[in-house]
C-alpha cells in the first residue's frame, strides 16, 4: 500500500540510501534530490505529500528554499538539520516548515513525524476534538469580521478583496483550530497538540510567534486584539463572529 510520496532533499548520499530504503519498506514512494535546483524540478513534476529538506545544500540554503517550494507544492515540509539551535528551529517554523528534526535521528522517529505531518494536513475529525457538532459541520468556507474568508479547501485566508493573506500551513491549522472552537479559550499545549508533533515544552514560543504573525496578517491590533485574544494563564481564544458559506 502506498502511504504517500516523499521528496528527500539532501546531498548526503549515504543518508539518502538509508532514508529511501527505510521509508520504501514502510510503504512510501521516495524521490531524491541532492541540490536545490533538482528539488524545485521534482516538486513541480510530482504530487508530493511530504518534503524532507536539509538546510545545507551545494547550490543554496534550504531555508530560502522553503517559500519557493510552497509555491510549487502543498506538501508538508520537515526540515532535517544537523543543528539543534532553538533560534534556527523557530525561524524555520516561521518560514513555513511544518516540523524540524535534528540529525542524527532514528528512522522510526522520522516515520512518526512524517505520519503526523501528513495527518495534520488531511481533513480530519482529529483537529476538531472537543468541538461541538454544529461547529464540526462548518462549511468549506468560513467568513468572519472584516470580510475575512477561511477557505478550507485551498488552505488559504482571503480578505474582503479576495486577496490571499498567504498563511503558512502551520498558521492555517492554528487559525482553523481557533475558529472551530470560537469563544472557547484554548491552552497553548492544546493548540500545540492540534497543530504540531512532539512533546510540548512550556518554554517553546512557536505558538506565541505564530499567533503574533496571524494577528499581523489579520490586522488585529496586538496591543488590543479583537479577533484572537490572549487569555492570561491559559492561552488564546478566537472572538470573531463566525459564518458559514
Amino acid at each position: 500500500m502506498n502511504k504517500g510520496t516523499i521528496l528527500s532533499v539532501d546531498d548526503d548520499e549515504n543518508l539518502q540510501i538509508v532514508i529511501g530504503q527505510y521509508l520504501e519498506s514502510d510503504g512510501y514512494k521516495v524521490i531524491k534530490a541532492s541540490d536545490a535546483h533538482t528539488a524545485m524540478e521534482k516538486a513541480g513534476q510530482h504530487e508530493l505529500d511530504v518534503i524532507l529538506l536539509d538546510l545545507v545544500l551545494p547550490d543554496g540554503e534550504g531555508l530560502t528554499l522553503i517559500p519557493q517550494l510552497q509555491k510549487e507544492t502543498t506538501a508538508g515540509i520537515i526540515v532535517v538539520s544537523g543543528k539543534s539551535d532553538t533560534t534556527e528551529k523557530i525561524v524555520c517554523l516561521e518560514m513555513g516548515a511544518d516540523d524540524y528534526i535534528t540529525k542524527p535521528f532514528e528512522m522510526r522517529e522520522l516515520s512518526a513525524r512524517i505520519k503526523a505531518v501528513t495527518r495534520r494536513r488531511e481533513p480530519s475529525h482529529d483537529i476538531r476534538a472537543g468541538v461541538s457538532k454544529a461547529k464540526d459541520d462548518l462549511a468549506e468556507k468560513i467568513t468572519f469580521e472584516g470580510g475575512w474568508c477561511l477557505d478550507r479547501t485551498q488552505y488559504q485566508l482571503f480578505d474582503a478583496q479576495n486577496k490571499t493573506a498567504e498563511l503558512t500551513t502551520g498558521e492555517f491549522k492554528l487559525l482553523e483550530a481557533l475558529i472551530l472552537s470560537a469563544n472557547r479559550a484554548l491552552s497553548r499545549e492544546h493548540l500545540f497538540d492540534l497543530t504540531r508533533d512532539g512533546e510540548f515544552d512550556a518554554y517553546d514560543r512557536a505558538i506565541d510567534i505564530q499567533i503574533a504573525r496571524l494577528r499581523k496578517k489579520l490586522k488585529d491590533d496586538s496591543k488590543a486584539p479583537q479577533i484572537i485574544k490572549t487569555v492570561r494563564g491559559v492561552g488564546y481564544m478566537f472572538c470573531g463572529h463566525v459564518e458559514n458559506e
